[in-house]
C-alpha cells in the first residue's frame, strides 16, 4: 500500500462490491466517493439515493452533505425524505445502503447516539437520522469504518440501527424486511458475516496487514475465515479516477 492511502484503499474496495448494483443509498464522505468511483467503473447502471430526497443523482463534483445543490443537477427524480422513505426505501426498492457509526458489535449493530451512559454520557452523537430505516429496510447494508478499538466494541454503549441483532435468527423472527449487514469495510481489512451466525468474520487483509494487526483493535475474539486473502490494491486507472476525478483536492481520500 505504498503508493496508496488507506482511505482510498477504503474507497475502492467499497467501489468493487458494488459491481452488478442497480440502486444503493449513499452517504457523504467515503461512500460517496466509492458509490461514484463505481458508477464510472464497475457499476455504470447504478443508481445513487441521498436522503434529502435525490433519486439517480449524477453529482458534478464531490457534494459535501447530502443538502449540496450539486446532487439536484441531472438526478432522476426529487422528492420530499418522506415519499424516499416510504416509496422508495420502505417499499423495498434499495438494494444496496451504506452506514457507519461510533461502534459496532460482532453482530453489526451500529451506535450513532451516546457513548457511556445514557444520562451522564461521555460524548452524545447525533443519533439515528434516516440510519435505523435504512438499517431496518434495505436489502443489503455495508458498513464502512475505520477500525479501532473503542469502535469495535463487545457491547454496545446504545443500540441505534439493528445489524444481526443477538445473531442471524432475530432478524426473521422480528419480521425485518432486509437482509442485515452483510460486509464491513475498514483501512485494514474486509468482514463479512457468517450466514448461519450472524457473526462478523474477517475475509480479507489489505496488502501489508497482518492478521494480529486487526485482532488487536476489536474488543471480542474475532472469526476468521478459513480462506484467509488479500484484497488487490487499487488500480493505476482506480487511483487516476479518484485522485483526479472525483476528489483532487483530498476531501476524503
Amino acid at each position: 500500500m505504498t503508493n496508496c492511502t488507506p482511505s482510498e484503499m477504503m474507497i475502492v474496495t467499497a467501489a468493487r462490491a458494488l459491481e452488478g448494483v442497480r440502486t444503493v443509498f449513499v452517504g457523504v464522505g467515503l461512500p460517496n466517493s466509492a458509490c461514484n468511483l463505481a458508477r464510472r467503473t464497475v457499476a455504470p447502471d447504478l443508481e445513487l439515493i441521498y436522503e434529502s430526497g435525490i433519486y439517480g443523482a449524477r453529482p458534478a463534483r464531490l457534494p459535501l452533505s447530502i443538502g449540496d445543490p450539486t446532487l439536484i443537477s441531472g438526478a432522476t427524480s426529487i422528492c420530499s425524505m418522506a415519499d424516499l422513505f416510504g416509496l422508495y426505501l420502505q417499499g423495498g426498492l434499495v438494494e444496496v445502503a451504506f452506514l457507519g457509526g461510533a461502534q459496532i458489535d460482532r453482530f453489526g449493530n451500529l451506535n450513532t447516539t451516546v457513548i457511556g451512559d445514557w444520562d451522564k454520557p461521555k460524548v452524545r452523537l447525533p443519533g439515528s437520522g434516516g440510519a435505523c430505516e435504512i438499517a431496518t429496510n434495505a436489502g443489503r447494508i455495508f458498513v464502512i469504518m475505520r477500525l479501532k478499538q473503542r469502535a469495535f466494541v463487545d457491547q454496545l454503549h446504545f443500540r441505534t440501527s439493528p445489524g444481526h441483532l443477538g445473531g442471524r435468527g432475530e432478524r426473521r423472527l422480528l419480521g425485518l424486511p432486509g437482509n442485515g449487514p452483510e460486509m464491513v469495510v475498514t483501512d485494514k481489512c474486509v468482514m463479512h458475516f457468517d450466514e448461519e451466525t450472524g457473526e462478523m468474520t474477517l475475509q480479507s487483509l489489505y496488502p501489508g496487514v497482518a492478521q494480529a494487526d486487526v485482532e488487536e483493535q476489536v474488543g471480542w475474539d474475532l472469526r476468521v475465515a478459513d480462506d484467509l486473502v488479500e484484497v488487490p490494491p487499487p488500480t493505476a486507472d482506480e487511483l487516476h479516477l479518484l485522485r483526479e476525478e472525483l476528489d483532487p483536492e483530498g476531501l476524503y481520500r
